[in-house]
């Protein structure tokens, strides 16, 4: 009943907030569209605790550094987006393309400033990447990132990608990391969700300067050892490392 409870009002929330933001997505400037976004995303975190079971730790934000700077981000589940999206006040996003297929959401992804790029990669995406990350970097905002650019189930990892290191680089930003265990209760974009208190814990800031395998190394290193102990203390089982995977076609 939690399952088809939340689900119900997942589509509720996301029908009546997505036609909201495509009208306020008319309005001149991304105030309008931002602030119907922001409430849907409060509701949806709402919703999780109310009708799912599933409440939010959020730790570490006293290391948040001060400005603008990259949230480089474990993804094991659709929540994560709303739960991250929902400790700021103005998030820049990086996110594939397949979110333009959906009805009205490509004017709206465009209005909010979120940094689309082509979901299988490549030169083309990695230089729009770097043009609509660096107008996010011109206008001061916090910018998140998936290095794995796919959900990955809990007990797995992908590949990190490179171009996390490539705003961190360009654009000479500390990149924060951040671990997480909501999968355990959300896994992936699958139907069941299991009650419980899921955590979110920003890590240390890595700090600019570091090259390409220095920094990736770091990255996965610390997101993946403390995603792994947010996992074995919620479950109570032995710490187990994740496991490298093909990354999805």
């Amino acid at each position: 009943m939690r399952s088809f409870s939340f689900n119900v009002a997942y589509w509720i929330l996301s029908i009546a907030y997505g036609l909201a933001a495509a009208f306020a997505a008319l309005a001149p400037g991304r105030g309008p569209t931002g602030w119907v976004i922001r409430r849907y995303v409060r509701r949806m975190v709402q919703a999780m605790a109310l009708f799912a079971g599933i409440r939010l730790d959020v730790r570490g934000k006293e290391r948040l550094p001060e400005g603008a700077f990259i949230i480089a981000s474990k993804h094991q589940s659709w929540g994560d987006g709303f739960a991250t999206y929902d400790q700021f006040d103005d998030l820049a996003f990086v996110t594939g393309d397949h979110l333009e297929k959906f009805p009205l959401l490509g004017g709206v992804l465009k209005k909010l400033g979120a940094i689309v790029v082509n979901s299988c990669g490549g030169h083309e995406a990695r230089q729009a990447l770097a043009t609509r990350a660096a107008q996010a970097r011109a206008e001061n905002r916090k910018i998140l990132i998936y290095p794995e650019g796919h959900l990955a189930p809990v007990g797995q990892k992908y590949r990190y990608r490179s171009g996390v290191w490539h705003m961190y680089r360009d654009f000479d930003m500390p990149v924060v990391p951040l671990a997480t265990n909501l999968g355990l209760f959300w896994p992936e974009e699958k139907y069941e969700k299991h009650p419980g208190t899921a955590t979110l814990e920003f890590l240390d800031p890595i700090p600019v300067g570091l090259d390409k395998d220095e920094f990736l190394a770091r990255l996965e290193a610390v997101i993946e050892a403390r995603t792994a102990e947010l996992v074995a203390e919620a479950t109570g089982a032995p710490l187990s490392p994740a496991v490298l995977v093909d990354t999805p076609a």
